[in-house]
């Protein structure tokens, strides 16, 4: 039986050419009538219960491929026998397909060597849905038809051909292939007929396995007569027709792995003998040439040895040799896209870290430089220091120098002084010595300086690290310095709070010295109306006294009316308030 991949392709071209609207669906009444052509074809039984059965579900919708490949394979597939015509089915779904997808406007070959090329489609196409065929395939069959046309194929021009493709145009669908060589893109300057028996040689050798064919004359069996038959070579057979249309059958000669072939010599007028013996009979045929009948002897003998070796016909074995050799060319490209895109990930990843290296050099170059700018300002500082050290020094050896030109003067005369004056020969002597003192104790001084020197130079690199501390401190201090300006200003809004208290204190306390005033002036008042009433009345009464209440100090006005507090309460209260006003002064 054929292989059911390559049964399925033309069964999917004519499911394709029923889904109208392009959903990948086909409704269910044409896939009952697809699946009775098919049943009808192949030789199957049809059995309208089990296609009912299988779509009886309460579904009115259309059917998508995985819908109905399960009926394809149980009911259809898994029936066919091996002597049903493969022909008839690729005719059939090609009728169906060809009328929606084939535009034959532009076409210079006819309907039927379309067909044909759409059947060497199919055995080329690769075994993946939606079907396509690749380049390399193209190229294949483009160079079959070129030789069976007899020219010459032209690298350059297939070459341009795939240069003006784009990437995603490297496969063609069954439609673009046959307008590829329908409009005779490589095939300019054929006559048509040329070419039409081009495509019919390579639909024979790949669709139907035709090693070879012609016309060769054979020796009867009964009549032992010679008659002039067309023959064409198969794997396991080879058939004889009555003319080159192959519409009349004459016979098979069945070909196994016990058959030879055999060169005969000539014999009753006949040249170009050989015999092909088979395990029942012997056939003996005439080529017309040595040529031919060489080549119809290789031919047969290849034939044999390939059924001895249980070997496919050679262009389908050399398809399945390039499928492997693209599938493993494929393998090695997704291999090296993988390892590119490590390789990729691996240099992001690098590129990366040399970023962060280099950032962390220039932030390292940023702080040596800061460093170095630090370390300039500091030598830039002890030089001058050391300038005006120097300078120090200087003034003070030239103070030396002029003490020792003082000092030499003075002993030239008390040279003179001595041979005048020997008394003073001591005193000389002791100055001498008191000189020689000096200098010892300037360098004394000097020993003193450089080790003060050192000292300072200690104590700068002291000073320097406590720098590096401050600065690390003022990082700290300056949330405490925000928490103090924050204190800061809530004691400010107290003291301006206790201000203000305080000026209505003081407008308070005018407001009772006012009161206090007029209430003074009242008690005058009342106290010179007393003393008078008390003149008037020891005058008139004579021995009447009254009794008055003694003498009283000055009473004292506060907030809360007069006399309200004694005066050592009221000092209490002054103290108290003060205290608080210094608690709340931001200033202590």
């Amino acid at each position: 039986m054929e292989s059911r991949v390559e049964l399925l392709k033309p069964i999917w071209h004519a499911f394709t050419a029923l889904d109208v609207d392009k959903s990948g669906k086909v409704s269910k009444s044409q896939l009952k009538v697809l699946s009775h052509n098919l049943c009808t074809v192949m030789g199957v039984p049809h059995d309208p219960v089990a296609l009912e059965e299988h779509f009886k579900d309460n579904d009115e919708g259309p059917v998508s491929t995985q819908g109905y490949m399960p009926y394809l394979n149980r009911f259809i597939l898994d029936k066919v026998q091996d002597d049903f015509n493969r022909g008839d089915v690729n005719k059939m779904c090609w009728t169906l397909c060809s009328r929606k997808n084939l535009n034959t406007n532009n076409l210079l070959i006819r309907d039927n060597d379309s067909f044909k090329l759409w059947c060497i489609f199919n055995f080329l196409s690769e075994d993946k849905y939606p079907l396509f065929i690749v380049i390399e395939e193209i190229e294949y069959f483009l160079r079959k038809l070129t030789d069976a046309m007899g020219s010459t194929w032209v690298e350059e021009r297939f070459e341009n051909y795939k240069a003006n493709l784009s990437a995603r145009q490297y496969r063609l669908n069954a439609w673009e292939f046959i307008e590829l060589i329908g409009m005779g893109h490589f095939s300019k300057g054929m006559h048509p007929q040329t070419v039409s028996m081009g495509i019919n040689e390579v639909f024979l050798e790949l669709i139907l396995d035709v090693f070879k064919q012609g016309y060769m004359i054979k020796k009867g069996h009964k009549r032992k007569n010679w008659t002039e038959r067309w023959f064409v070579l198969r794997l396991h057979s080879m058939s004889y027709y009555v003319s080159e249309d192959m519409t009349e059958k004459k016979g098979d000669i069945l070909l196994d792995r016990h058959c030879c072939v055999e060169s005969l010599p000539d014999k009753e007028g006949k040249k170009c003998l050989f015999i092909v013996k088979c395990a029942d009979k012997s056939f003996e045929i005439s080529a017309p040439d040595k040529k031919k009948k060489q080549e119809w002897i290789q031919a047969i003998q290849s034939s044999v040895n390939l059924l001895r070796l249980g070997l496919p016909p050679p262009h389908r074995e050399a398809r399945q040799r390039r499928r492997e050799l693209r599938q493993r060319l494929q393998a090695e490209q997704d291999q090296l896209e993988e390892r590119m895109r490590e390789l990729q990930v691996a240099n992001e990843r690098k590129q990366r870290q040399l970023e962060a290296m280099r950032k962390k050099l220039q932030d390292a170059a940023a702080n040596a430089a800061e460093e170095e700018y630090r370390r300039m300002q500091t030598q830039r500082e002890l030089q001058e220091r050391y300038r005006m050290d120097l300078e120090r020094e200087k003034m003070v050896r030239q103070q030396m120098e002029a003490q020792v030109a003082q000092k030499s003067s003075e002993l030239e005369q008390y040279l003179q002084r001595v041979r005048e004056l020997e008394d003073m020969y001591h005193r000389l002597e002791e100055a001498l010595e008191d000189e020689r003192q000096a200098r010892q104790d300037e360098e004394r001084m000097r020993r003193l300086q450089a080790r003060l020197l050192e000292e300072e130079a200690a104590k700068r690199a002291e000073l320097e690290h406590m720098h590096l501390q401050q600065q690390r401190a003022l990082s700290q201090t300056e949330a405490e310095k925000q928490e103090l300006e924050s204190e800061r200003l809530a004691k400010e809004r107290a003291l301006q709070a206790a201000m203000f208290q305080l000026e209505q204190l003081e407008c308070e306390r005018k407001g009772a010295l006012e009161q206090y005033e007029e209430a003074m002036k009242k008690l005058e008042k009342a106290a010179s109306k007393t003393r008078n009433w008390k003149d008037k009345v020891a005058h008139h009464e004579g021995l009447i006294r009254l009794i008055q209440p003694g003498a009283k100090g000055p009473q004292k006005i506060t907030n809360w009316g007069p006399a309200a507090f004694t005066e050592g309460e009221l000092d209490l209260r002054e103290k108290e308030w003060q205290q608080k006003k210094n608690r709340h002064d931001p200033a202590q």
